[in-house]
């Protein structure tokens, strides 16, 4: 399963791309907002910085302006992807995007019915939220299984890009359903090295270490 990063913290960004963790990042306007930075200044200093696939969102709502929003954001970079909403217009927008050779993350996706409609129309990726699902006690994971179950069943290549991620224990269910990609913020990819276990044979180690003297250098 492929990491993608939910941010636009280039610092955070770099952090993980060091370590080979960063496989692609997905941006949203929440999170320009957040970095407090031009849309297109710092989505070209993470499609420098990445290799991968790198998801600008558009803002608009009907299919004509997101079609010329969309162009306008792959302009940036080889490397974008142009994030579309999942309605009507983000299909129509998609269709046109995905016609001409773009990447398009299809989002906001929170049923299996959306998921099938975005593979018909062409998306590179498809975001089912699952954390927005799990807050209306709605099982997310649930439609991570079905996403896959409809796509394996009939060949699509759209790849399933589960998003909405607030757990380590969300990455791994992910990546046992067969999610193509899970996008999830820095705290939560980092907190996956974690566990009580590590951090208290860790503890005994360095004790007993001590206690024998040991020196490596």
């Amino acid at each position: 399963m492929k990491f993608f990063v939910d941010t636009a913290d280039t610092k955070a960004i770099a952090e993980l791309n060091d370590l080979g963790m960063v496989d692609g990042v997905t941006t949203n306007p929440s999170l320009i907002l957040k970095s407090g930075r031009d849309i297109h200044e710092v989505t070209k200093e993470i499609c420098d910085m990445v290799s991968g696939p790198v998801s600008a969102e558009v803002i608009a709502l009907k299919a004509d302006d997101m079609i010329a929003e969309g162009r306008k954001l792959a302009e940036i970079a080889d490397n974008i992807a142009v994030k579309v909403p999942l309605t009507w217009d983000g299909l129509k927008a998609c269709k046109v995007l995905t016609d001409e050779g773009k990447m398009v993350n299809v989002t906001l996706c929170f049923s299996a019915n959306q998921a099938l409609l975005a593979a018909k129309a062409g998306a590179t990726f498809i975001s089912p939220f699952i954390g927005r699902l799990d807050d209306l006690n709605i099982d997310g994971l649930d439609l991570i299984s079905d996403i896959r179950e409809i796509y394996d069943n009939y060949g699509f290549e759209t790849n399933i890009l589960a998003a909405s991620i607030r757990s380590a224990n969300h990455m791994s269910e992910c990546a046992k359903i067969g999610a193509d990609v899970a996008t999830a913020p820095p705290g939560v990819i980092k907190a996956m090295a974690n566990h009580l276990l590590t951090d208290k044979g860790l503890d005994q180690f360095v004790k007993d270490a001590k206690e024998a003297g040991i020196k490596i250098v």
